[in-house]
């Protein structure tokens, strides 16, 4: 094998469709873009989801839910998380600016402490929200609860 020998492998290289080149290439003529109409034209322009004049999918089905724009969204923590966060950075007090300096929630985040697992610490827990069940399980261990 040289140089002057290699070529791509057979069927890799493909060649260029050429529109508007004679009644003999088969795409000559109209150039592929069939008789009349505004597809025929240059500057042909069709919005993303036309369908030919029928009435587009977006408009057939119908308007459904609602986001309120004034809804708080609350990232949640379960009180285990925070048997293994108070384990792992050898702490007894965790604050939402805790938790956003060691990555574990966003800056803008809101923070629920939720119930489920085991606490065997006790710890200090300031969050903007606590379920009655991790409120009990922290204060249950000596700990204590603070609302943002």
């Amino acid at each position: 094998m040289e140089l002057h020998n290699l070529k791509p492998a057979k069927g890799a290289v493909k060649t260029r469709k050429r529109v508007g080149r004679g009644q003999g290439s088969g795409m000559g003529a109209t150039s592929t873009r069939g008789h009349k109409g505004a597809g025929s034209r240059s500057g042909d322009y069709t919005k993303v989801g036309f369908e030919g004049g029928q009435m587009p999918l977006q408009r057939r089905l119908p308007k459904v839910g609602f986001k309120s724009p004034n809804r708080i969204e609350l990232v949640p923590l379960n009180v285990d998380r925070l048997q293994a966060i108070a384990e792992k950075f050898k702490t007894d007090t965790i604050t939402p600016e805790f938790l956003v300096a060691n990555g574990i929630v966003g800056k803008g985040d809101y923070v629920k402490v939720l119930g489920s697992g085991e606490l065997t610490a006790k710890l200090n827990v300031t969050a903007h929200a606590f379920s009655a069940t991790a409120k009990a399980a922290i204060e249950a261990n000596g700990g204590s609860v603070h609302l943002v």
